[in-house]
């Protein structure tokens, strides 16, 4: 595994995969998926350098996004905006069909200061908006859903979206943790549907009651904790027969997820163009004009002459 690559018109930005970040799995009634972004979640964290709160809530979103978009059909993106009205005014996390993850948060350090190292997500957004958006590609219809912030933790706010713009019964727990080792992300996302007569169980045993299927499986859902969840040396299968060996499940092949950042130095260039020739002269020093991709936190470099503006 290459740690760095360099890619023409490309940042210079780590090459990580982990290939089983993300385990789906099947219950007559129900579908989830164990998201575990392992060395990710401290490439991806640390790279930022937020303050812990952030870093902490940066993380939870990551594995929640990462989970979410693993669910797609088609080729595309499925991102999370939450915006906010306290320390932290933006959180914006991304994700691919194909797992490339990448996030940024904008936040007041002045405000952020007044709140506890471990303060919760309703703490930091104090109120405001969690908009999810599916995006398509090739032009077509993309879909965005949004509600009002509810609930102390990110978990708590996601199960709100989803119960109220979805009408769909979720858990959902999210962890990440700064270890020994660096930051930790992990979580499960379980959601209700109805029946999959394709899927086959291991165990033939026929469920009739599907409410009472979910109860049982969010009581044993919620005996997970954030050790075990975070340790890497208990396999994604071994944790998943841990929590539900009393049902029968069935564990889907893992998909992989990565650092991935689109930006480029052609698109900003692009960018650059439209501005207008005081706007370019203004931000040019010494001959160059350097912007910085909020996600990769990748400088690029212009030298003034690669710069004409069209206006």
């Amino acid at each position: 595994m290459n740690e760095h690559t360099h890619i023409s018109d490309r940042p210079d930005v780590p090459d990580l995969t982990i290939p089983t970040g993300i385990t789906p799995f099947f219950f007559p009634s129900a579908r989830g998926r164990l998201v575990r972004l392992d060395r990710l979640a401290n490439t991806l964290l640390s790279r930022h350098n937020y303050p812990y709160a952030i870093s902490k809530l940066g993380g939870e979103a990551l594995v929640l996004v990462s989970g979410l978009a693993a669910a797609l059909k088609f080729e595309g993106s499925f991102s999370l905006q939450v915006k906010g009205e306290g320390a932290v005014s933006l959180l914006v996390v991304d994700c691919t069909h194909n797992g490339e993850l990448r996030f940024y948060a904008r936040y007041d350090k002045e405000k952020l200061d007044l709140l506890p190292k471990q303060a919760t997500a309703l703490e930091l957004f104090e109120k405001g908006l969690f908009v999810l958006t599916v995006d398509q590609r090739n032009d077509k219809d993309s879909y965005q859903g949004m509600v009002e912030i509810t609930g102390n933790s990110l978990s708590e706010m996601a199960s709100h979206y989803f119960e109220t713009s979805e009408q769909l019964n979720s858990w959902i727990r999210l962890f990440c943790e700064e270890t020994s080792e660096g930051w930790q992300a992990s979580g499960l996302i379980i959601e209700k549907i109805a029946s999959d007569p394709s899927i086959v169980f291991k165990d033939k045993a026929e469920i009739t009651n599907d409410e009472e299927e979910w109860n049982t499986l969010t009581i044993l859902a919620e005996t997970v904790t954030a050790k075990e969840v975070l340790d890497t040396n208990l396999s994604n299968n071994d944790l998943l027969y841990r929590l539900f060996n009393s049902t029968p499940i069935t564990i889907g092949n893992p998909k992989p997820v990565s650092y991935g950042c689109r930006c480029s130095r052609s698109r900003l260039q692009n960018i650059l163009k439209t501005f207008n020739q005081n706007d370019l002269e203004s931000m040019n020093e010494e001959g160059n004009i350097t912007m910085t991709c909020e996600f990769c936190r990748y400088n690029f470099v212009f030298n003034q002459n690669e710069i004409q503006s069209t206006k």
